[in-house]
């Protein structure tokens, strides 16, 4: 009875194992990867963890000089904040460090970690109000080091500065857009926020360093973030819609003057060059006797003196070679219209030697006498 109640079909277990699979319906994939919207992780509280921690953990991180100052200011809120999750903190102005550790009391183990990074950001130059949120369950913090990609110094200035744009511009539509917390210091990065948006801080600073404009990273997070909207869009491709940028690198290297041509390539070696007894050998000197030879040299050693001498004896000549003669240019006649009178300049400079500067003509003095001596008889 047992048998046939365990295994009801003489063909063996497959049955039983075919029935147990119907009776569950199939789900999707997609689904179980999928997480529900508005949904929420539990947090972590004591009753999760009754007993404790079995070991003390600690991290210590150093930090800068000009961070000390505000670091005393503000390090009884930073003891405040983790002694609710019992973590003990504590601060070394003499090394410049600082120090968390956890206590019997403390219940949950990730908390440290948290810790750890609080004291990292504050290093940082982070200020401790955005640094606190470390706390959270839904935050994390990402340090990207910018120092190390660029060997030139003035070049990493420049990309830099391109990253918090004009007034802060660019960094803060990347805050915007990202939902994170961005502070640029030094040859670091940090960043605060959710997981999601820290992985795009990470790819636009880095890009911004490797000479990618932020512009261009951010127009596409917009288009992203519309997309996300869509529940029809959600689960399809995007790269249709995201812009799709050429870079364009113009050399600045000049061509040279001279440019070589590339012979075709041929599988078949050069021939080999003539040696010296082949073409003795063509001209027939191979042949010839000793005494013909040194006569032949001696021949060849005559001519070329003769031509030397001649060279010669023309760059000597070169010096008695008169130089040629520049053509005798004739003087033109002068029109009788353009001749100048002598005479009438006299009489005009005469005539302006006897005026005096600011007198009146002989008319105009004629005129006014005669004008005061009708007054004279009128009265």
């Amino acid at each position: 009875m047992a048998e046939e109640a365990v295994n009801p079909q003489p063909g063996g277990s497959g049955g039983g194992k075919k029935r147990l699979r119907e009776s569950h319906p199939a789900v999707a994939e997609a689904e179980l990867l999928t997480v529900p919207d508005g949904w929420k992780e539990e947090p972590f509280t004591k009753e999760d963890n009754p007993r404790g921690l079995l070991e003390e953990s600690s991290f210590a991180t150093l930090f800068p000089k000009y961070r000390e100052a505000y670091l005393k200011e503000c390090w009884p809120l930073v003891q405040k904040a983790l002694n609710e999750f019992f973590v003990k903190a504590e601060l070394d102005l003499i090394e410049g460090s600082m120090t968390v550790t956890t206590t019997k009391k403390t219940y949950d183990p990730y908390v440290i970690v948290r810790a750890r990074d609080l004291i990292k950001l504050l290093a940082r130059s982070v200020p401790f109000e955005q640094a606190v949120r470390i706390l959270q369950d839904d935050m994390a913090c990402d340090i990207i080091k910018i120092g190390t990609l660029i060997r030139n110094r003035e070049r990493f200035i420049k990309r830099r500065q391109r990253l918090l744009g004009p007034k802060g511009s660019t960094l803060k539509a990347l805050e915007l857009l990202t939902n994170c917390y961005i502070m640029v210091q030094g040859n670091t990065v940090s960043a605060l926020g959710p997981f999601n948006g820290l992985k795009e801080v990470r790819k636009v600073v880095l890009d911004t360093i490797k000479n990618i404009h932020p512009i261009y990273n951010i127009k596409a997070l917009m288009i992203k973030r519309e997309l996300s909207k869509d529940p029809e869009l959600r689960t399809k491709s995007w790269d249709r819609f995201l812009p799709k940028f050429k870079h364009k690198n113009v050399s600045k290297r000049k061509e040279p003057k001279k440019k070589r041509i590339k012979k075709e390539y041929t599988p078949f070696p050069p021939p080999q060059p003539d040696s010296k007894i082949d073409k003795e050998i063509e001209s027939g000197e191979y042949f010839m006797r000793k005494s013909e030879k040194r006569k032949q040299k001696l021949k060849d050693i005559k001519t070329k003196q003769a031509e030397a001498v001649l060279k010669r004896q023309e760059e000597r000549n070169k010096a008695f070679i008169p130089p040629e003669e520049k053509p005798v240019v004739q003087p033109k006649e002068v029109a009788a219209s353009t001749k100048i009178d002598v005479n009438a300049i006299k009489e005009k400079l005469k005539k302006a030697k006897n005026k005096k500067l600011g007198a009146h003509p002989e008319e105009v003095k004629q005129k006014l006498l005669d004008s005061d001596k009708k007054k004279k008889k009128k009265k």
